[in-house]
């Protein structure tokens, strides 16, 4: 046990996520991190990194602090054995509310459980290079916001977790508290059943100009523009009112494109229904 560091292991580090998480706490004065990853993609890609991959049992018995960097379907298999080979004290780390809302998550009294979550780059932001620019999901270039949760644990576990999180999302701007249950509020609910969903049919009313004869890259250009100043508008970005005309479109159509009850998809049995599809 390396003294004065924290150790990480880090279960699918040669994963989408993983590899990800993996380049920004590599190299870092403060961890000590081991690699976990079974598959034979993963490795080469921890290979291709200069990393080694230590074996599960090894990693979990010294680990302060365990990261599941691996899809939601999977954590009810794989984090028995990772509760069961964490040392008392330790505290395993989820990076979406998924598993731990719906249950899908072994727990252990005697260790910490805490969850967090990238925001991703703003829309409204202050980057200057072209590489900030293309980091749409963020953790590379871009500054982002993050938020945490503590499931349970102490105030320094809550401490220690958020400043792993910094790290392994960096460049970060602000850290948000919330708890868990107001975590998955934000995904799926609000970032995912609703806003995705919304970008998919602005997505597909694009596709219906063009089948209307509207040439695409005119299409593209206008709704994206539109788009800003109405991101900017409503959002409070700048002090300027929708024109007349778009106040009345957007009454108009309120009632063809919404149903009246759809704020619904916030309600817990609507979460907890998603959460269920998720893991």
């Amino acid at each position: 046990m390396t003294t004065g560091k924290t150790i990480i292991a880090i279960m699918g580090a040669g994963g989408k996520m993983g590899c990800r998480i993996t380049d920004n706490l590599k190299g870092l004065a403060e961890y000590d991190v081991r690699y976990v990853e079974v598959s034979e993609p993963g490795q080469k890609n921890l290979s291709d990194r200069g990393l080694s991959v230590t074996p599960q049992v090894d990693a979990l018995r010294v680990a302060d602090v365990v990261i599941m960097a691996v899809p939601d379907h999977l954590i009810e298999k794989i984090s028995p054995g990772v509760a069961e080979g964490m040392r008392a004290g330790a505290m395993l780390m989820v990076l979406d509310p998924a598993a731990p809302c719906a249950g899908k998550l072994a727990k252990r009294n005697d260790c910490a459980y805490f969850a967090a979550h990238p925001c991703h780059p703003p829309i409204f932001n202050d980057e200057v290079t072209s590489e900030a620019k293309r980091d749409f999901f963020g953790g590379v270039k871009a500054k982002q916001h993050v938020v945490c949760a503590l499931i349970q644990g102490s105030e320094a576990n809550y401490l220690l977790g958020e400043a792993i999180t910094r790290h392994m999302y960096a460049p970060v701007m602000e850290s948000y508290r919330v708890t868990i249950e107001q975590m998955a509020i934000l995904e799926p609910a609000l970032s995912e059943t609703m806003s995705a969903t919304m970008v998919v049919m602005m997505k597909e009313g694009m596709d219906e100009a063009i089948r209307r004869g509207v040439p695409p890259e005119a299409a593209k250009a206008f709704l994206f523009g539109h788009l800003t100043i109405e991101l900017a508008i409503v959002f409070g970005e700048i002090k300027a009112p929708f024109s007349d005309a778009a106040k009345k479109a957007i009454e108009r159509a309120k009632s063809i494109i919404f149903k009246d009850d759809w704020k619904r998809i916030f309600e817990p049995e609507a979460i907890a229904q998603s959460l269920q599809d998720i893991t």
